[in-house]
């Protein structure tokens, strides 16, 4: 056949194809509820380092998820114990989207999981991008300043603190100056905050958790010689679901969901008593249970809230390429999506 003839069929066969191909996507898009415009990400290429102490925000201009570039291999990171649910439900959804992109968790030697703990083994160039509960200390970008790099910490979802007593306990709710007292020493019995005559077994655990807690409850105080101290928050719940005077603090996932311990409202003053739950209060848990309490978590009005940051090493190494692509993850809307079905608050 002569090119002349070969010209209208080869620009026929372009016309099926593309009708072909079209079609195809109209009908992945009709069947799967797939919406493209909605699968977006803060553009790495728009988004300015931040200063030391500064945290990066989502930027608001976009890119499609499929076109973010991944690195390829395994990475190791580690961190907050509060971050438990996002790796156990969000992260195995990332894993399965990008297979190339592979993450295993790491925990510390030595010394038990936490947002330090994390933000130490990124230093020491044992993981590539850490997880924390709490902002990066001064003294931990001056630690990354003598290794000759920088750290970024990235806000990707909001938590709050959620305080849990034994679901035996008559209280309806503490304000921040009665946590205080009773984690000081001060307050040993329930009935002197409105509750039953019972002695006040305060647990503690030390974690990036309970710094949030002295700073916000505490003022900076040391907690009193009547707190116990726990080892990890399966420990604590444990305890406080058989002694009838415990009272814990934790990540509000790890505790608003518990059947064996119930979680208390807090209040800045008498009277204004927010709950880090649902009302009402779930009492046929299995059946059901309690639901966070997003709303008072977004709008300020729980007294207790704070943010979950990907910690970033800044080296323009794959570290900071894999760090950077978990937390552009995280904040797609897919991502934030799977972060609010893992029990925590979306920051876009």
């Amino acid at each position: 056949m002569s090119q002349k003839n070969e010209t209208p069929a080869l620009i026929l066969s372009l016309l099926v194809t593309s009708g072909l191909l079209g079609g195809g996507f109209w009908w992945f898009t009709q069947r799967s509820g797939f919406d493209a415009s909605k699968v977006a990400l803060p553009n790495p290429q728009n988004s300015a380092t931040p200063s030391a102490n500064s945290s990066s925000q989502p930027n608001p201009s976009a890119t499609n998820l499929t076109q973010q570039p991944l690195p390829s291999g395994r990475f190791s990171y580690g961190g907050s114990t509060s971050w438990a649910t996002i790796r156990l439900s969000v992260d195995p959804v990332l894993q399965a989207a990008h297979p190339e992109f592979q993450l295993r968790y790491v925990n510390p030697i030595g010394s038990p999981p936490s947002s330090g703990a994390g933000i130490k083994m990124l230093l020491d160039g044992q993981i590539a991008f850490a997880q924390s509960s709490r902002p990066v200390s001064d003294q931990e970008y001056q630690q990354a300043q003598q290794r000759g790099f920088s750290l970024k910490q990235i806000a990707v979802a909001i938590d709050g603190l959620a305080v849990a007593v034994n679901p035996g306990l008559n209280v309806a709710g503490l304000t921040i100056d009665q946590l205080k007292a009773i984690y000081s020493g001060q307050v040993k019995n329930w009935q002197e905050v409105g509750g039953s005559n019972v002695p006040i077994v305060p647990l503690f655990r030390s974690s990036s958790t309970q710094n949030v807690f002295g700073e916000t409850v505490l003022a900076g105080q040391q907690p009193g010689g009547n707190v116990q101290i726990v080892s990890t928050t399966t420990q604590a719940l444990q305890k406080l679901a058989a002694t009838p005077g415990g009272v814990y603090f934790a990540s509000a996932p790890e505790v608003v969901p518990q059947c064996t311990v119930k979680p208390l409202a807090i209040g800045k003053s008498p009277g204004q008593f927010v709950p880090p739950y649902q009302a009402p209060l779930v009492t046929n848990c299995p059946t059901q249970r309690n639901q966070l309490n997003i709303q008072a978590f977004q709008n300020g009005s729980y007294p207790i809230t704070r943010n979950l940051f990907v910690v970033v090493k800044q080296n323009g190494g794959t570290e900071q390429q894999a760090g950077e692509a978990y937390a552009n993850l995280l904040l797609s809307d897919q991502g934030q999506d799977a972060i609010a079905k893992a029990g925590f608050v979306r920051v876009r």
